[in-house]
């Protein structure tokens, strides 16, 4: 595991706040933005090696947290994101291999205005206000787009994984499909992130270590004693009429296939918060999301957390993968998964957000998101698979899903 500090006291986190509109485009660092805080960081972070195997994530929680709390904090202003600061965006995969990054700087943006800086450097230090780091130079002026599988091999999973719902081995299977993106130049981080907020202005958007993205599900969030998830399950195209998308919105809260996906997810995030909790509850009914080209079924769960809270990675560990992702029972479906979609899906679908040294923090589900090495981009989408689906609708699914990135990723 990289170290933080070289011994007692060679380093403090100072936050400072600040008067000026902040930029948190940083060059190489990284990023999430949500709705209601941003938080960057520079490129200069301190990688912190992350346990692998069953359970560990809630294992990584340990380690980030006697990392961040071995630096000692001097804090101006004393919000969720203040002080030292841990990114993480997590692979799928518990075995795969995975870090954690505690940016020297990091710049934050709150919905209410707030504005502040935090520096980890030796006591006395000079801290000044970066430079923005702007939208970069170069983009491909060309580039191709392949699936790693054909359509009908992929249509052959689907059908493979509703035969094991209807057999009753599953009640969900979620399968997703790749695409590769290979351009004639370096995909520029800067200007995707910049694409993905005209477009997904409600969304999380995320770029840590080259997973690039914009979610729209949240996995949890906690804040002092508050806890809360809003997942997702279910979905159906937008359309430019209003009359029809109205009216899909309506056939998509109508939908038995669709309801009874969705219901499968909310028990899931209540059984699983609950014991983390001294009171949760979740909305009565489903409401719709609309993204720019899908809306979705969606859930507020909130709650309060016993004493002594677990921290916001702890419980994404719990949460994931939630079977908006994965499926139920969750063993027998990443089972499944393992036999018939055919890729590794790397950081797709895994916890990304942040932590700070208190515990609070954000975590999304990286769907809607793309791993970037230079002219490479992979793209991943999923479709959640009952026994009423159609593999030819679930390919429509995931070709509007997928969309919402590549349209993004090769726009001029």
């Amino acid at each position: 595991m990289a170290e933080v500090a070289a011994g007692p006291g060679a380093l403090v986190a100072h936050t400072t706040r600040l008067d000026a509109d902040v930029d948190l485009l940083l060059p190489g660092g990284p990023l999430f933005e949500g709705p209601d805080l941003g938080l960057a960081g520079t490129a200069d972070a301190v990688r912190v090696d992350l346990p692998t195997g069953p359970g560990r994530v809630g294992a990584a929680a340990d380690v980030v947290a006697e990392v961040l709390s071995a630096i000692p904090v001097e804090d101006e202003v004393g919000r969720p994101g203040t002080g030292p600061v841990a990114f993480c965006a997590l692979p799928f995969d518990d075995d795969a291999p995975a870090t954690a990054l505690v940016p020297a700087t990091v710049l934050a943006r709150s919905a209410d205005g707030a504005r502040w800086m935090t520096t980890i450097g030796p006591p006395g230090a000079p801290r000044r206000l970066l430079a923005h780091g702007g939208p970069g130079l170069g983009a491909p002026s060309s580039f191709t787009v392949r699936p790693t599988r054909s359509p009908a091999s992929w249509c052959d999973a689907v059908r493979a994984a509703r035969d094991l719902v209807r057999q009753g081995e599953l009640a969900k299977v979620v399968l997703a499909r790749e695409v590769v993106v290979e351009g004639d130049a370096p995909f520029p981080v800067h200007q995707l992130v910049a694409r993905l907020r005209d477009s997904y202005p409600a969304a999380f958007r995320f770029a840590v270590d080259g997973l690039v993205g914009a979610s729209p599900e949240l996995l949890v969030a906690r804040t002092g004693e508050t806890v809360r998830s809003h997942p997702m399950a279910g979905t159906a195209p937008r359309s430019a009429d209003p009359s029809t998308d109205a009216r899909l919105a309506a056939s998509l809260l109508a939908s038995t296939k669709d309801r009874v996906e969705h219901q499968i997810t909310i028990d899931f995030v209540l059984d699983e918060l609950l014991p983390f909790c001294s009171y949760l509850d979740a909305e009565a009914e489903p409401s719709i999301v609309a993204m720019a080209n899908v809306q979705h079924l969606a859930t507020l769960v909130q709650g309060r957390l016993s004493s002594p809270p677990a921290s916001a990675l702890a419980l994404a560990g719990a949460l994931h993968p939630t079977p908006a992702v994965c499926g139920s029972p969750r063993e027998a479906a990443r089972a499944a998964i393992a036999r018939l979609e055919g890729f590794d899906r790397g950081r797709y679908a895994g916890p990304v957000g942040w932590v700070d040294a208190r515990g609070d923090g954000a975590f999304a589900v990286a769907i809607r998101s793309a791993e970037l090495a230079g002219p490479r981009a992979v793209l991943r989408a999923g479709v959640g698979v009952v026994a009423d689906s159609d593999p030819d609708t679930e390919l429509a699914e995931s070709r509007s899903k997928l969309a919402a990135l590549l349209g993004a990723l090769v726009s001029p």
